[in-house]
């Protein structure tokens, strides 16, 4: 009886421990991954491309296109001739800059045969071009203006008649602010990314001893007065389309009522679509991350929004259905493929998932040229059955892989996105991603690394309208300096139903502010 309680013990105690076993086997290889992932992000390549991309890269061209079996052709001697070079297209320079000639000739006394003492004369030229940068002149502009009254009144007449030359008003009141020096400092940290505190060496450097807390000042200011009111009629405009994109991105503000400086705030980015040729990008900074932002913001819009996997776009307004985006699940599985061995990448279910993403991605590109209708005709046909055929095959493997492991990360994923992403087949206008949100939101991240931090809530506001402003230029075609002096001129003497004059479609934008087509 006791050898037999024995035994029962040694069975229960060989069970315990080979059930501890595989759990840390499963341990082991969540470590694995995760250790594989993390060196893959630090030490590997950036981009996604997966071994289904019909791309060719740059550093083995010649090894794949090459064709060992085809005949070496046929070796003509042709006569030496010249021939211009072609200048590719990074060097190609605009039609309208300004062109200076600076003629190089001999003197009397040089022109002169050395052979026979006769004089010479010009049989033709050669030249060159170089491009020259000027840098920025700093000027200062006075306004004067004649204040008239009339002789005669002021001699026979009670009252006299004073009439004042018509002037322009400046930008901020009582500064020596102008449109110019404010934008080039808009410019310098928006587009640029150059923090304020790097401007006011470089203004010190040019002898002009211009603090940070005044160009902030400027900033916040003209945000406020003359930005403020064309990003309004931009939002009401947004709210008008049947298709946007939105996502968002943390901010640090370190003045915030309520909250630590080390606390991140966000900021909001709405924008959008491709079915569209005057495109709109809105930031807007709040001080959480809530769902009930987005809702605020979207207050009385109808039509479809693209978002990532965020679940605080799932309980806005019925009116407003939610797209999901293919990209960043194929991000999953790309991630659970740098997560394995490479021995294991081949026959893996994540190999297989980025397989599916790439066919998705590689038939909408087809379909890129398309109109919406007949796109919406080919989705169904072709993209839609493979999609389902997606879907059944994640939740197949989803029940012989542990969640916990990337590749199970990855299908849940998927499954979870399908409600949201199935929306993509109700029209021919949608996107398998929302890839054009993220693209627009970039330049805040990257001016981000610059600046780092919002000091105050006002400034983290006056740099949501000026980042809206910029951005929409950029996206239609206008350069962002030049297109910010022509608003900062034009806001402070212009009506409130003028407005729809400056947007940065209108026909009253000149020329001068939009980028030359090359």
């Amino acid at each position: 009886m006791e050898v037999m309680i024995k035994k029962d013990d040694l069975a229960l105690e060989n069970a315990t421990l080979k059930n501890r076993i595989n759990e840390l086997e499963t341990l082991v290889k969540y470590y694995e991954e995760q250790f594989r992932l993390a060196k893959a992000k630090q030490f590997g390549k950036s981009s996604e491309q997966s071994a289904h991309d019909d791309q060719i890269s740059l550093f083995n061209e010649a090894e794949i296109t090459a064709a060992p079996k085809i005949e070496e052709p046929e070796l003509v001697e042709i006569e030496k001739h010249y021939r211009k070079r072609k200048r590719s297209a990074t060097e190609t320079l605009p039609e309208d800059l300004p062109v200076e000639i600076v003629e190089h000739s001999l003197s009397e006394q040089e022109q002169i045969c050395v052979e026979c003492g006769g004089e010479l004369h010009v049989m033709g030229q050669e030249s060159r071009r170089e491009l020259k940068i000027i840098p920025a002149q700093v000027k200062i502009f006075e306004h004067r203006r004649s204040i008239y009254s009339c002789r005669h009144c002021e001699k026979n007449n009670d009252h006299t008649p004073i009439v004042k030359a018509a002037m322009p008003e400046p930008v901020i009141k009582g500064s020596f602010a102008s449109a110019e020096a404010v934008a080039h400092i808009m410019t310098q940290k928006f587009v640029t990314g150059v923090p304020l505190y790097r401007q006011e060496q470089e203004w010190n450097r040019q002898g002009i001893l211009l603090s940070r807390q005044t160009m902030s000042n400027w900033l916040i200011r003209c945000a406020s007065d003359w930005l403020e009111p064309l990003y309004g009629r931009l939002k009401k405009r947004l709210l008008k389309h049947d298709v946007l994109h939105a996502d968002e991105t943390t901010l640090q503000v370190l003045h915030e009522p309520g909250k630590s400086a080390n606390t991140n705030s966000y900021m909001w980015l709405y924008r959008t679509s491709g079915d569209t040729d005057k495109h709109i990008v809105l930031y807007e900074y709040r001080p959480t991350r809530s769902g009930s932002n987005a809702k605020a913001f979207l207050t009385g819009y109808k039509g479809y929004l693209h978002t990532d996997g965020y679940s605080g776009y799932h309980n806005l307004p019925e009116d407003i259905v939610v797209v999901g985006c293919l990209a960043h699940v194929r991000r999953k599985f790309d991630e659970a493929l740098k997560g394995l061995a490479k021995e294991q990448r081949k026959d893996s279910a994540a190999n297989a998932g980025m397989w599916y993403c790439d066919a998705l991605f590689k038939l909408e590109k087809k379909y890129a040229p398309y109109p919406p209708e007949k796109r919406y005709e080919a989705r169904i046909k072709y993209s839609l059955p493979l999609a389902q055929d997606f879907l059944l095959w994640a939740k197949k493997e989803s029940k012989n892989i542990l969640p916990k492991m990337l590749t199970g990360k990855a299908l849940n994923y998927l499954s979870e996105q399908w409600i949201y992403l199935k929306n993509v087949y109700r029209d021919g206008r949608l996107e398998f991603s929302n890839n054009r949100a993220e693209r627009s939101i970039k330049p805040f991240v990257i001016g981000r690394k610059n600046w780092l931090f919002a000091n105050v809530i006002k400034g983290a506001k006056a740099s949501s309208v000026i980042y809206s402003i910029i951005e929409t230029a950029k996206e239609n075609g206008l350069k962002p300096f030049e297109y910010l002096v022509f608003l900062l001129e034009n806001m402070p003497n212009t009506t409130t139903g003028k407005i729809d004059d400056l947007l940065p479609w209108s026909d009253f934008v000149p020329t001068s502010c939009r980028v030359p087509v090359i």
